[in-house]
């Protein structure tokens, strides 16, 4: 189960306060798969990041009780001055994985090849992202995230990618943003929408994509 509880996030941008979620309270429950949509704009990655815990809220609890991934393909957690197999080691530790176990998954599945032995800080971000979405793939969790992204790089690496996250998702449920709402109906059976600061938590994916439309309607 993840819940907010009371959840603020405010920025500062220019000097200026910018409130993206405001007193926000929901309930996302184990075993159902949640779209989260919205307009450009309006919270939906800040969201993201206060699941997985990339962020912290300005005000309010986020709490976890089940494991969460970091979204998929963002490599932003890694250490830049790090090698890309020293940044697995380290994560798999984290978590309490066999290191070994999830270099090896990772050598494999990013093919990264002797880019895994140099600073993360040196490899593009396509490269970011396969080490980032292999390590996901490593490790097993109860939800994964996904910000947009569902694969990276050519169209075979595409595929292997489809092919990993649906035997994970046996088992597994999903948290996604997308503009697609055939993507959101493929994936999900419930869905949130962020609009002025406020979540919306929908029991049916397809009322809630009507309720999406209408606002950019």
């Amino acid at each position: 189960m993840i819940r907010f509880e009371n959840v603020s996030k405010i920025y500062s941008v220019y000097g200026k306060r910018r409130t993206i979620l405001d007193r926000v309270s929901f309930t996302l429950k184990p075993g159902i798969s949640y779209g989260i949509m919205g307009i450009n704009g309006a919270g939906k990655s800040t969201t993201m990041r206060l699941i997985s815990g990339v962020e912290e809220p300005t005000r309010g609890r986020v709490s976890r009780r089940l494991r969460v991934s970091w979204p998929l393909g963002f490599s932003g957690g890694f250490n830049g001055k790090m090698s890309g197999r020293d940044n697995v080691i380290f994560v798999a530790r984290i978590y309490g994985e066999d290191p070994r176990r999830v270099l090896e998954f990772v050598e494999d599945f990013s093919e990264l090849g002797s880019y895994l032995h140099m600073p993360v800080s040196t490899y593009s971000s396509g490269m970011g992202s396969r080490l980032a979405f292999g390590m996901s793939m490593a490790i097993p969790f109860d939800t994964y995230l996904i910000d947009e992204t569902l694969s990276v790089g050519d169209a075979r690496f595409q595929k292997r990618c489809r092919e990993v996250f649906g035997k994970r998702r046996e088992t597994a449920d999903v948290i996604l943003i997308s503009h697609s709402m055939e993507q959101i109906r493929d994936y999900c059976s419930q869905a949130i929408i962020i609009v002025n600061g406020q979540a919306v938590v929908y029991d049916n994916v397809n009322e809630a994509i009507m309720a999406y439309r209408r606002l950019n309607g």
